[in-house]
């Protein structure tokens, strides 16, 4: 399945919100999930020093991700289908 990376703008966010943030969106991914629309959370980088943030996610296509974003109420600057080269 593609991998997606959702782009992230998080101006001033605490420690405790990201995490929230993380887990608002595995919880949406895995009811999307269970209602037969498979999204994967896979896991998020966050660069402090420009505040963005890379969230990897797996689903058959960009809108999957993208309603699972809004539906979580996660903002986001883009989404684009990328090659996660793990080892």
């Amino acid at each position: 399945m593609p991998i997606f990376a959702v782009q992230r703008k998080l101006t001033g966010i605490s420690m405790e919100d990201l995490g929230a943030a993380q887990k608002a969106a595995i919880e949406k991914s895995n009811e999307f999930s269970e209602k037969g629309i498979p999204v994967k959370y896979i896991r998020s980088n966050f660069y402090p020093n420009n505040d963005k943030c890379t969230c990897l996610f797996e689903a058959g296509d960009a809108a999957a991700v993208q309603l699972v974003n809004e539906q979580a109420s996660l903002p986001f600057e883009e989404i684009e289908e990328v090659l996660d080269l793990n080892p």
